[in-house]
């Protein structure tokens, strides 16, 4: 499995690392130049969210149709050519365009149903658990490196590293990137947006990446506009301090609730838990006027998004069927990177017209309704897959195989093997070979 999903989660961390880097400092770094407006820099810091939420559906429906690498090819090139205008930007509008198309290379769905087309659903939240994982590194290295980098060679200097660190996911996809089985299912009409917002699991999935996602992008605003402000008079290079021991609690706090959400199947207790952790994060960072207690609210709130992180991505492949992997996470991710334009932008203009206090207040409210939306989440039911060679497989048995507790089955083409899934409490694995066996 590591072998499979690694270099994937390379190419994903290394986008993201870059996207990262700049985080720390860009709005107060955007704050400087020419035509800036705390609104126009909220913009600037979720601008890449603006293009992911337009793309990410076409490019997870195509990546169905022609290919996942292809697909990721595109996205890959698209990143570079925006990081470049981003690096040799001298305006706000200018580093606006840049933020915007790298967002246009939206391959952060594709990328992760490439990793469900490769991974056996039991061990897919292990999967996911190693790419939020490595996400999660890039995060903690960005926030140590980018204030010191940013401080000493200039934001420009971040986004021209970003463009190398795209030329080096392209090497890595082509050199170490297996080639995804071709995947024959049951379903042979075109996947319908409505039949995945309908789904309450898919929705309330897409809800909670949402939200984390939005908060993001406010979180950034924020933190360092407020530390390197009059209340808190930090200088940038000295950002770090806030960012990183809040990221290694972040991590630590990752790994058991990966293993308690996956293992024990409890996701709907770990969201919880996190909702009530950014509450706590945005009244701290809001209402503190004490840089200890802020950097308090930061690591509540890194906390927070790092026990969502590897879980999320996970439940929506979980709930969604092989035929729609592609189509929900592009739904999903595109909701959740507009939220986070929304969330960026909403802040920037909040900064114009009111105060942190107001800000951290509203956020918080807005947190507390969504935990109360969450409480009607359902854990997902446990499934069992069998996996019997397509030879011992009667072909119109197969294709008359309904059950109540059969979730789908499909043929791997590639492995020539017929996959059925199905909830294991519920059916007995000798009676349901006996179905379609030859």
């Amino acid at each position: 499995m590591f072998k499979k999903v690694f270099p994937l989660s390379a190419i994903l961390s290394l986008r993201f690392l870059g996207l990262f880097l700049v985080l720390p400092v860009i709005s107060i770094y955007a704050l400087e130049l020419e035509g800036s407006t705390p609104m126009l820099v909220g913009v600037v810091v979720g601008g890449y969210a603006l293009t992911q939420a337009i793309f990410q559906i076409p490019f997870g429906t195509m990546s169905d149709k022609i290919g996942r690498k292809p697909t990721i090819l595109v996205g890959l090139l698209i990143f570079f050519v925006g990081s470049l205008i981003c690096a040799y930007s001298t305006d706000i509008y200018t580093l606006m365009f840049g933020r915007f198309l790298q967002g246009a290379g939206a391959i952060g769905s594709v990328i992760t149903a490439m990793i469900s087309d490769l991974v056996e659903e039991k061990i897919r939240g292990k999967a996911m658990a190693i790419m939020g994982g490595s996400i999660a590194m890039s995060f903690a290295l960005a926030m140590g490196l980018g204030p010191i980098i940013g401080a000493s060679y200039g934001v420009d200097t971040l986004f021209i590293i970003t463009a190398v660190l795209s030329i080096l996911s392209i090497a890595i996809l082509f050199t170490k990137v297996p080639t995804p089985p071709r995947i024959k299912h049951i379903y042979h009409g075109v996947v319908k947006t409505s039949d995945i917002l309908k789904d309450p699991n898919l929705l309330n999935m897409i809800i909670i990446n949402a939200m984390q996602k939005g908060l993001m992008t406010a979180a950034f605003v924020l933190i360092p506009i407020i530390l390197t402000s009059d209340a808190f008079a930090w200088e940038k290079s000295d950002l770090y301090m806030a960012y990183l021991p809040a990221m290694v609690l972040g991590l630590i706090a990752m790994g058991p609730a990966a293993v308690f959400g996956e293992k024990y199947n409890k996701p709907k207790q770990i969201f919880l838990i996190s909702i009530v952790l950014f509450i706590g994060a945005f009244l701290t960072m809001g209402l503190t006027t004490n840089s200890t207690m802020f950097i308090v609210g930061v690591s509540m709130f890194f906390i927070a998004f790092n026990m969502m992180e590897p879980l999320v991505q996970s439940m929506i492949t979980k709930f969604a069927k092989v035929h729609q992997k592609g189509a929900a996470l592009g739904i999903s991710n595109s909701i959740a990177y507009f939220a986070t334009f929304v969330g960026g932008t909403f802040t920037g203009l909040m900064l114009d017209i009111s105060d942190r206090q107001t800000i951290g207040i509203s956020i918080a409210v807005t947190a507390t309704i969504w935990l109360l939306w969450t409480l009607k989440l359902q854990n997902p039911i446990k499934h069992s897959h069998l996996y019997l060679s397509q030879d011992s497989v009667d072909a119109t048995k197969l294709e008359e195989l309904e059950h109540e507790h059969i979730a789908e089955w499909y043929i791997n083409e590639n492995e020539k093997l017929v996959v059925i899934k199905y909830v294991t409490s519920a059916i007995n694995e000798d009676e349901l070979k006996a179905k379609i066996s030859k």
